[in-house]
């Protein structure tokens, strides 16, 4: 197996220290020539080895992958439980109170295990689920240059991905995309790549089938109209009919195809 578990984030070049307890984070090593290396967020309840295995059998031998596992907390849209999450949150609409703090800090978290890659080596974040709305948070962290919370955002993002996600904190990031000439070239500069299920509309029951009902598809649709009004205009907003909260191959091998692309990687199998 190529994958261990790795104390990555813990070093003297941190960029911010957390109160947070993360748990154990997993690492994929590249089977190839390392040309890439991409944090991958879970959802809701996992941890990093939850992905691990997955995201060693994909045909990509040229990323490494780190897998982090988010911090036990209680998450108030499913009645105060404590559960494995990046961030707290109430609900997926624009009118939720955002958890900026949780998301700071997971996103610092994430910003120090992408710290200790070589210059040379162009970095990503993407995840399911939740781990989806935290890939997209950092990618506005990115383009702001600043963190929710005003401090520096020190990490050059080549590419963000977002699985079954939505975008937190949009009604901030509409407004301080729109204020900065900065941030909107950034935003302009940044492939995002967004994939979602869609229900397919049965005429004999009148009924949605086989859609996500865990992250709707109308919160996958909305965040990519809320990135692409702000400037990201390098953005794809991928649907796939009859697909639920999970992945299939269809999926899978469009993403594989895609970070192949946007970030100048060798091909499968090279």
């Amino acid at each position: 197996m190529s994958y261990n578990r790795s104390n990555l984030g813990s070093g003297s070049r941190n960029f911010g220290r957390n109160t947070f307890e993360f748990g154990r984070t997993y690492v994929v090593r590249p089977k190839g020539t390392h040309q890439a290396t991409i944090v991958w967020l879970h959802g809701i309840g996992e941890m990093g080895s939850s992905w691990s295995q997955f995201l060693e059998s994909l045909p990509l031998p040229n990323i490494k992958w780190i897998c982090p596992t988010a911090p036990t907390r209680t998450i108030a849209l499913f009645g105060g439980i404590q559960s494995t999450a990046w961030f707290n949150v109430e609900d997926m609409s624009d009118n939720a109170t955002d958890d900026v703090e949780g998301l700071d800090a997971s996103a610092t978290h994430i910003a120090n295990m992408l710290s200790n890659e070589r210059d040379d080596i162009k970095l990503g974040v993407a995840g399911f689920s939740m781990g989806a709305a935290m890939a997209l948070y950092c990618a506005a962290c990115r383009v702001l240059g600043q963190y929710g919370n005003g401090n520096r955002y020190p990490i050059n993002l080549s590419v963000a991905v977002s699985l079954s996600g939505w975008l937190p904190c949009s009604r901030m990031v509409r407004s301080r995309v729109h204020a900065s000439q900065e941030a909107t070239r950034r935003a302009a500069l940044l492939p995002i790549l967004l994939c979602h299920g869609q229900g397919i509309c049965d005429t004999y029951i009148y009924a949605q089938l086989a859609m996500d009902d865990v992250v709707e598809y109308k919160h996958g649709e909305k965040s990519a109209q809320t990135l692409r009004s702000v400037g990201f205009q390098n953005l794809i907003f991928r649907t796939y009919n009859g697909l639920g909260h999970y992945t299939t191959p269809e999926e899978v091998n469009d993403v594989c195809c895609w970070l192949v692309a946007r970030m100048g990687l060798n091909g499968f199998g090279e």
